[in-house]
């Protein structure tokens, strides 16, 4: 089955500074870690968009039948020998035909994130985002 390649874009907002960030791919591995400073960080995963609306790819991790997220991995689990091992669940099964229309003719498609959990520490687990996703 054919498809397109699209670009999410997943920027946390005020992530935790000296700390690894990574996407993680679905092998486990990360994927283009960085040390996060104290300005947003944003990866972007390139996405395959099939022709039946399916997201799938290298970052593209399944649960069930529809649910389909990506994994932005921290500290340990972006490689980096940290107090903090932890993940960040993004969904991406959810995200809007009209948007991923447009992410079809090359546009971007951008979530913001929360960059910290309650307990001051990275935002781990399923991670809700504070913007809906857009095309930029």
């Amino acid at each position: 089955m054919a498809g397109t390649t699209i670009t999410l874009r997943l920027t946390t907002v005020d992530p935790v500074a000296g700390v690894a960030y990574s996407l993680q791919d679905k092998t486990n591995r990360p994927v283009d870690p960085r040390i996060a400073d104290d300005g947003p960080i944003s990866f972007d995963a390139q996405i395959t968009l099939s022709d039946d609306g399916r997201l799938t790819g290298p970052f593209v991790r399944r649960e069930g039948p529809a649910r389909r997220f990506v994994y932005i991995a921290i500290g340990t689990s972006a490689g980096q020998h940290s107090e903090w091992s932890r993940r960040a669940k993004i969904d991406v099964h959810d995200i809007p035909d009209e948007l991923l229309a447009l992410a079809r003719e090359g546009r971007v498609l951008e979530v913001v994130l929360p960059g910290r959990a309650r307990d001051g520490g990275p935002a781990c687990a399923t991670v809700r985002p504070l913007q809906p996703w857009r095309a930029v």
